[in-house]
């Protein structure tokens, strides 16, 4: 064996030698493993062995409640397996996670935006990032439009949406997107941007609440409402300048029809209010003349039955007519034969009275 040179130095020089034992002895201290005792105050040594079933006591205790919110109901798994549907309040559990308690919202309103997003949204599942691929939509005549729409839905069946579909709220969206694809490729762009908006909501609601039933998602869709449809960018203005047109035309046709209402009403009343007083007056000539022949008739078959009686009469009440009208009276005897002479102021100077 060979050693090393401060070997040889150390067999020669002994105070040497001693020196370097002495130092290996220190190192080997350092490096060996020590024991280090900590020591409680009296008063608290008798508590050390109560402190782990302290400890174990308030685990069982904050384990063994829980708090389902108002709006929610909770779902309780017992070793993983469904057990239990609890409503909103104070519960208690089998503690150290026996049971797991999975709330669930079933009296919140919810929904999905395709193609647009709310600022502020607290679900996750509101919207996505790929607005732009979901409102692109190829037509029934291969146009495009960009169709952005909001599905509202409810959870109803918290069993169903928790372990009949792995990620349902996911599913719910392709569900969406897909049959609205659907519905607006059997249209044509105009359908789509004008008049389909009612028909195409009402069949794309039936159709998702049937596909959802038939999946077992545990959702109940309330509404599929359309918001903005909108042609293409690149087309958008001259699409814009129809639909102007098209509205100064129906604005130009309901002014003429309301100028029509006004006017034809009208004229149709006062032809009408003419009418009805040409009837009237046809019909009050018409019971004169009935009535003056009756008269007439009644005093003709009057005169037959005594002719001068009748004449007497007749002349009697003629004068009674005409002498109110008459200023001065002169009564005289029918056998005279002059009657200037008789009357007053004739033949006298001045000429006759006025």
């Amino acid at each position: 064996m060979f050693g090393s040179s401060g070997d040889v130095e150390a067999r020669q020089d002994p105070l040497l030698a001693s020196h370097t034992a002495a130092t290996y002895t220190q190192c080997m201290a350092l490096n060996s493993p020590r024991t280090i005792t900590v020591q409680f105050p009296p008063h608290l040594a008798r508590w050390v062995p109560v402190i782990p079933f302290l400890i174990f006591a308030l685990w069982l205790v904050f384990t063994s409640y829980y708090t389902i919110p108002a709006e929610s109901v909770g779902v309780v798994l017992r070793f993983g397996k469904f057990e239990a549907i609890r409503e909103p309040g104070l519960h208690f559990k089998l503690p150290f996670g026996i049971d797991e308690i999975l709330p669930v919202a079933v009296k919140r309103q919810q929904k999905h935006e395709f193609g647009f997003a709310t600022p502020g949204a607290t679900s996750p599942y509101q919207f996505t990032n790929e607005q732009d691929r979901e409102k692109n939509m190829v037509t029934g005549d291969l146009n495009t439009a960009l169709v952005e729409w909001v599905v509202q839905y409810r959870l109803v069946v918290p069993k169903d949406y928790l372990f009949s579909v792995r990620r349902p709220e996911e599913t719910l969206r392709d569900l969406s997107e897909s049959i609205m694809r659907e519905i607006i490729g059997d249209r044509t762009v105009d359908e789509v941007i004008t008049i389909g908006r009612q028909d195409i909501e009402n069949s794309s609601l039936l159709r998702l609440r049937e596909v959802v039933k038939e999946f077992q998602l545990g959702i109940a869709v309330d509404q599929v409402q359309l918001k903005n449809i909108n042609p293409p960018r690149e087309v958008q203005t001259s699409f814009n300048e129809v639909n102007k047109a098209k509205q100064d035309r129906e604005n130009m046709m309901n002014i003429a029809n309301g100028e029509y209402n006004k006017v034809v009403p009208r004229a149709s009343g006062e032809a009408e209010q003419k009418i009805s007083v040409a009837e009237g007056y046809k019909l009050k000539r018409v019971n004169e003349a009935l009535g003056d022949v009756s008269a007439f008739n009644a005093v003709l078959a009057e005169y037959l039955k005594a002719p001068d009686v009748t004449r007497t009469r007749i002349y009697l009440e003629t004068m009674a007519d005409v002498l109110p009208q008459v200023r001065e009276r002169v009564i005289v005897d029918d056998k005279i034969t002059q009657l200037l002479p008789m009357l007053p102021g004739v033949g006298q100077k001045g000429g006759a009275r006025k």
